[in-house]
């Protein structure tokens, strides 16, 4: 029995201690995309100082961009999918300390959500309700990452 206790509690510790939680970005250690700034927006760029690897939201991001579910209304995954991209690219600008590109890339993201709004009205309840969550999670999460950047 004092066994028993004995590795009961030494389980208990081992799996309560504190443990660097794994990246699963789908984003690596060197990404680059197009919104890493052509020379002409170079002149323009803002230092962003946020180290796009190591924060929580964009990891919550891009955490949404690999989990979003697939529907039965094909517009709204096309459209999702734009959502998708528009996101990748606002996290690669702010990777890249690419104000412009960062711009560019929440107007894209700005323009699918209202065209996702829009679809939502098709959807049955269930659809709908998961729908939404991931939408109230990806706000949230880039209204914070907003908040942190410099002159946002």
């Amino acid at each position: 029995m004092k066994r028993l206790f004995f590795f009961g509690v030494l389980i208990i510790l081992t799996s309560s201690c504190a443990t660097e939680k794994l990246n699963l970005s789908p984003l690596s250690n060197n990404f680059y995309s197009d919104t890493k700034g052509s020379d002409s927006d170079r002149g323009s760029k803002k230092n962003f100082n946020i180290n796009i690897k190591e924060n929580v939201n964009a990891s919550e991001i891009s955490n949404i961009i690999s989990t979003f579910p697939k529907f039965k209304n094909n517009g709204l995954n096309d459209e999702v999918t734009s959502l998708k991209y528009s996101l990748q690219n606002y996290l690669y600008a702010i990777d890249a300390s690419n104000s412009n590109g960062k711009s560019r890339a929440l107007k894209s993201f700005e323009k699918s959500y209202r065209k996702i709004q829009k679809l939502r009205q098709n959807l049955d309840k269930d659809d709908n309700e998961v729908l939404n969550r991931y939408l109230v999670r990806l706000k949230t999460n880039i209204s914070v990452i907003e908040d942190t950047l410099p002159g946002s």
